[in-house]
């Protein structure tokens, strides 16, 4: 063998050497990133998670034993700064707040659903941000707004109340998420637009909707770019479905504005039944913002649209999750039932200010977050700027990753985590737990600090005021041939794996 061939052997095992280190380290060396698991080239630990194939949250636990409170993980071109200390989520989203606030780059499959992140929940840290938000706060979630429109609950209440009674009569059970589901949606759509529609239409706006979140759920594109032109098809498919979701809201937004426009005379069908102003739509007419000036009628169907997903999903998780405990347990549910009838009496009628007079009523709500909180991580995050967390660098390209499940199953937290035991934030040790994470961080089921779900109590309203209605008229027992199960399994929200089929006895 030539020399000169000897040199370029040697070479090239150095440089094969160095390219596998380079590439190979997660964590540490000079970038001082957290530690983590060692990757492959170019791909980092994609394709270990993909083989292992079980989902990512169980892979995430087994790292967090190994590598501690936080970590990074190079999956593919994007880097995941994972945190699960509550000391550490703390100082990052409470104390440093502002500055781990803004948003990862998104896939184009998520722009085309965003509008190129003209969304609350998915629009950097910025003017655009605080514009939205602002508006939804004020023409939302306002005191004054919430007792405008609780006439809206008192009507889509009353027609859940009827439905699962013929639901029962005729199938000798009621689905508790279907049926929950439909009746949030019927809320947040009457709240968006200030219209009653059919519930057929209502059934198939939540169907697409719930197509949109599932289609927007990470794949492999996300993590390897360079692979975007192999999934052509499903980029197709994202504009054929987000073309369906305008096709079917849009009317909707060009009824409202025709009724605003005529100041009430044009009323298609007689569907707007509120009042001028009071519909969610109505406030971003004239909204005015910033890099964007007037709102074009998609970026419309997009704000909507988080609006009624993200409400519809998160509080009919919640519902069933608490069912199925009261059914589990007939002496929660007795003394639920107890609080009920000792604020309003058997035959009254439970209002929105009853059930903040319910302490228990809240606290099994409580419990039902801390034991099934809707997800085990919150929306990525990303720092607006380098920085150091924990004593590691934070790069400002990450998606910084809080994974809260941990926090709810701490046993240096709470007393028999895996207990359901609502009286624990009564007498126990849920008593001072603070949800928005301002006063340390146990449990945040709508995420805590800037990026706090903003609808947070308008979604805990709807679940108070609907457990309460269900429980004081019936009493919810097991289906036979449908024993209660708490598997869980993961969509959008972790949800049971064998959706809840119940009895109801009239009280």
């Amino acid at each position: 063998m030539e020399l000169i061939d000897v040199l370029l052997l040697i070479f090239a095992f150095f440089f094969l050497r160095f390219w596998w280190r380079r590439w190979s380290t997660t964590g540490s060396g000079p970038k001082n990133l957290p530690p983590g698991p060692p990757g492959w080239p170019i791909v980092g630990n994609l394709f270990q998670v993909i083989l292992q194939r079980r989902h990512f949250i169980y892979v995430v636990r087994d790292l967090r034993e190994k590598y501690g409170p936080i970590f990074t993980m190079q999956m593919g071109q994007r880097t995941l700064v994972i945190v699960t200390s509550a000391d550490l989520i703390h100082e990052a989203l409470i104390q440093r707040g502002p500055l781990f606030a803004s948003r990862p780059a998104d896939s184009p499959i998520r722009l085309i659903f965003s509008m190129g992140k003209c969304a609350i929940n998915s629009a950097v840290y910025g003017p655009l941000w605080r514009s939205l938000r602002r508006n939804f706060v004020s023409e939302m979630i306002s005191p004054l707004r919430i007792k405008q429109c609780a006439w809206i609950r008192k009507w889509a209440v009353e027609a859940h109340m009827k439905r699962i009674q013929m639901e029962a009569h005729e199938n000798g059970f009621v689905e508790v998420m279907s049926n929950c589901r439909l009746t949030i949606c019927s809320i947040l759509i009457c709240l968006c637009f200030g219209a009653k529609i059919t519930e057929m239409r209502i059934k198939t706006i939540e169907s697409i909707l719930k197509d949109v979140m599932i289609i927007t759920l990470p794949k492999l594109p996300d993590f390897l770019p360079i692979l975007t032109p192999l999934f052509r098809r499903e980029v197709r498919e994202a504009r054929k479905l987000r073309k369906s979701q305008v096709e079917l809201i849009a009317p909707l937004i060009r009824s409202r504005k025709a009724y605003v426009q005529s100041n009430g005379r044009i009323n298609e069908n007689s569907e707007m039944v509120s009042a001028i102003g009071a519909a969610y739509v109505d406030s971003l007419f004239e909204l005015d913002v910033p890099g964007r000036g007037k709102l074009g009628e998609e970026e419309l169907v997009t704000l909507v649209s988080e609006v009624i997903s993200a409400g519809t999903d998160t509080s009919a998780t919640a519902l069933e999750w608490a069912l199925l405990h009261l059914v589990m347990d007939q002496a929660i549910q007795d003394r639920l039932y107890k609080e009920i009838v000792d604020c309003v009496g058997e035959n009254g009628v439970v209002s929105e200010t009853d059930v903040e007079k319910m302490p228990y009523l809240g606290a099994v709500v409580k419990e039902t977050f801390r034991r099934h909180p809707p997800s085990h991580f919150v929306l990525s995050h990303a720092a607006t700027a380098e920085t150091e967390l924990g004593g590691y660098t934070i790069p400002a390209d990450a998606s910084v990753e809080f994974y809260t499940a941990w926090l709810t199953e701490d046993p240096s937290m709470w007393e028999d985590p895996n207990e359901f035991r609502p009286e624990r934030f009564l007498t126990g040790d849920g008593v001072d737990v603070d949800v928005t994470g301002t006063k340390g961080v146990r449990m945040m089921p709508f995420g805590i600090g800037r990026r706090i779900c903003p609808a947070w109590t308008l979604g805990t309203l709807h679940i108070n005021l609907l457990l309460a209605k269900m429980v004081q008229a019936f009493r919810w027992v097991p289906a036979p041939n449908y024993p209660p199960d708490p598997t869980e399994t993961f969509a959008f929200t972790v949800v049971m794996k064998n959706p809840l089929k119940a009895m109801i006895l009239p009280r």
